[in-house]
């Protein structure tokens, strides 16, 4: 059963401490975020490295650099987000709650990077095929093109999964402290009323002796 924070505790807590307990909340949605912006790296670089490095290819020699220079300069930039949060982290500079949950793994960032990829991957492949005419006869280059938008549209259809998951926790999570709190007020009101119908029963009995 997972603990209740005091309010007093925390207020006594200094900025620290919060801001810590800030960059660590929902460790397995962090834990999630950061092994897919991992696994997404790893996977736009090579592909990056791949079409740079295939000079036997089908695909034109613009082509191939082309794509695989944006492939490599996105995983760069998810790279880059990963090491700046990272650095923002350890150094304790950033105090506001909104900015935090922007910049940690698992906050507003890393699904917005993520669709970003996904949808510039498609549009990579998109052109490939564009590029590959029907008398062309270019069976790499629809190949990788086929590869790069069914690569791209995965990602995008599982960053809007992601995003529709913690729509529907988050309002959930507010559906129950709304009717707790409801809950809540109900009871005291009931034992207001209770209290003061007992405090009228003692007078008048009272006024009888």
């Amino acid at each position: 059963m997972p603990e209740t924070q005091d309010p007093d505790l925390l207020r006594r807590r200094s900025p620290e401490e919060q801001a810590e307990l800030r960059w660590f909340r929902e460790p397995r949605r962090s834990l999630l975020c950061f092994c897919a912006s991992v696994a997404l790296i790893l996977a736009l670089g090579l592909g990056g490295v791949g079409f740079l490095s295939a000079g036997g290819s089908g695909v034109p020699g613009e082509w191939r650099l082309g794509v695989g220079a944006t492939l490599c300069l996105l995983s760069l930039a998810l790279l880059l987000k990963q090491l700046l949060s990272s650095a923002i982290q350890d150094t304790n500079c950033v105090r506001s709650r909104r900015r935090i949950d922007q910049l940690k793994s698992g906050g507003r960032a890393d699904p917005a990077l993520v669709l970003v990829a996904g949808l510039a991957v498609t549009l990579c492949g998109t052109l490939l095929l564009l590029r590959c005419g029907p008398g062309d006869g270019g069976g790499d280059v629809r190949g990788s093109g086929l590869a790069l938008v069914a690569a791209g549209l995965g990602v995008a259809l599982a960053v809007a999964g992601y995003v529709g998951l913690v729509y529907l926790r988050r309002r959930r999570e507010r559906t129950g402290r709304r009717t707790a709190a409801g809950s809540v007020r109900v009871f005291c009101v009931s034992g207001g009323r209770t209290d003061r119908a007992g405090r009228g029963t003692a007078s008048g009995r009272a006024d009888l002796n």
